[in-house]
């Protein structure tokens, strides 16, 4: 089945809400999709925390990888929401699995996880 605007539409919603039902279920029942909200988007799954802090986190369900975009995009949500970290997570294809899909980041961001505060662009 070839995929349209509203197919893949389809696939990204399910994407966010797997992804968002399983971290509710592993790590806080408080972590949800979130609306969209235009040109002030905060990402894509709310109410993940570190740290007493928030963690963006924008969903990628696309058989072609674009890591610049999509950092550019997740950098744009982190500062939206004035959180620690931005994450990407992305579709890795042939697993259906929430648990076995890919994480990215740059090693700006886990280093900000991992101390608890962001090394800010010079």
């Amino acid at each position: 089945m070839t995929r349209n605007h509203r197919s893949a539409k389809a696939a990204g919603t399910r994407f966010e809400r797997n992804i968002a039902d399983t971290l509710a279920q592993h790590v806080d029942d408080r972590i949800d999709r979130r609306v969209k909200t235009g040109a002030k988007d905060r990402g894509d799954i709310g109410g993940v925390r570190l740290h007493g802090q928030r963690i963006v986190l924008e969903c990628k369900n696309t058989s072609r990888i674009n890591l610049a975009t999509w950092m550019r995009e997740t950098e744009d949500e982190r500062g939206n929401d004035d959180a620690l970290a931005g994450l990407i997570i992305h579709k890795r294809h042939g697993k259906g699995d929430p648990l076995d899909q890919w994480v990215t980041c740059t090693l700006r961001e886990l280093i900000a996880i991992l101390r608890a505060n962001r090394i800010e662009e010079p």
